[in-house]
């Protein structure tokens, strides 16, 4: 092919792959917002924490173990230092911050939770800085502060709702969640370079499932598993599905076709949707400080990305 017919299907080429991977981004962002609906819903049938991420990550481990064999098909068996760190991620990235965020979901809105969860880009960057001194510009720094303001805009919304302690609590929970996922981030580079990313993700999910469902075994009797509500076994097989697996395979086949920044940018609809669903499914209240919160979060995340490139 000449460098004329390239310079006349690559732009063509081009805009093919970026239809289908901002669709594949808004539909990962959306499925993952959906977890926190489903976990709320699931909350209505009287369940606990640990009971109901164990059914999630039961339901999620068949798919995930799946995932990491494929991605590992004809490539080098992992060395014992590749399962140490796969089995410090897992346990950072997918199994703490789970627990973490399906306990803080007791306590507070779901539109809350995601805009928190938000702020995990900043944590990055600050955990990045602590490590390895990375600058953080003004830019960064204003759309953080921005992004901040929001996120207190809409917990003082919450404490006006007559439950402080509650939302306080359920607060701390849900920002230490997205704090263990920033070091997952943050320390799971050289390990992605190394396995690959779906490998990487199929594998660490695989050790947070198990870690899940020991969790369980430890702390409750095996046979309460099967007395919950044939609701929440449902709900749990759609949180496995639909907000786990889905969401991560679309989210990776999307950073494919566009790239992650635009996929990154993509993601933003997440928030949004949540607080939708939240209003139209639970019947969460949406207010002006509400939107407010949301707008300068959105706007605060929107800057610190676009500069931070």
């Amino acid at each position: 092919m000449s460098s004329v017919q390239v310079a006349a299907t690559g732009p063509a080429h081009a805009h093919k792959r970026i239809g289908p991977g901002l669709a594949l981004a808004s539909l990962g962002a959306i499925a993952f917002s959906g977890k926190a609906i489903i976990v709320k819903l699931a909350y209505r049938y009287g369940v606990d924490a640990v009971t109901l991420i164990m059914l999630r990550m039961l339901f999620a481990l068949p798919l995930f173990a799946l995932m990491a064999w494929w991605a590992g098909r004809g490539k080098p068996a992992l060395t014992r230092r590749d399962w140490t760190g796969v089995a410090g991620l897992g346990f950072s990235g997918y199994y703490l911050s789970s627990f973490l965020d399906f306990a803080g979901l007791a306590y507070v809105t779901a539109s809350l939770e995601r805009l928190i969860l938000y702020l995990n880009p900043t944590l990055v960057l600050l955990f990045g800085w602590i490590a390895y001194r990375r600058r953080i510009t003004r830019w960064q720094a204003a759309g953080m502060s921005v992004s901040y303001t929001g996120v207190l805009l809409v917990f003082g919304h919450e404490l006006q709702l007559g439950q402080s302690a509650a939302a306080a609590w359920g607060t701390l929970l849900i920002f230490l969640s997205a704090v263990s996922y920033a070091v997952y981030l943050v320390a799971s580079g050289e390990f992605v370079k190394r396995l690959g990313s779906l490998r990487l993700v199929g594998l660490a999910t695989s050790v947070a499932c198990v870690l899940c469902i020991v969790q369980f075994v430890l702390l409750r009797p095996v046979e309460t598993a099967f007395l919950v509500a044939p609701a929440v076994i449902w709900l749990s097989v759609l949180n496995a599905i639909v907000c786990t697996a889905l969401p991560v395979l679309a989210v990776m086949m999307a950073i494919e076709r566009i790239g992650p920044a635009m996929a990154a940018q993509t993601g933003m609809i997440g928030p949004m949707s949540t607080i939708l669903m939240g209003v139209l499914i639970l019947g969460e209240p949406f207010t002006a400080w509400i939107a407010a919160g949301t707008v300068l979060v959105i706007a605060g995340i929107f800057v610190f990305t676009r500069t931070g490139r």
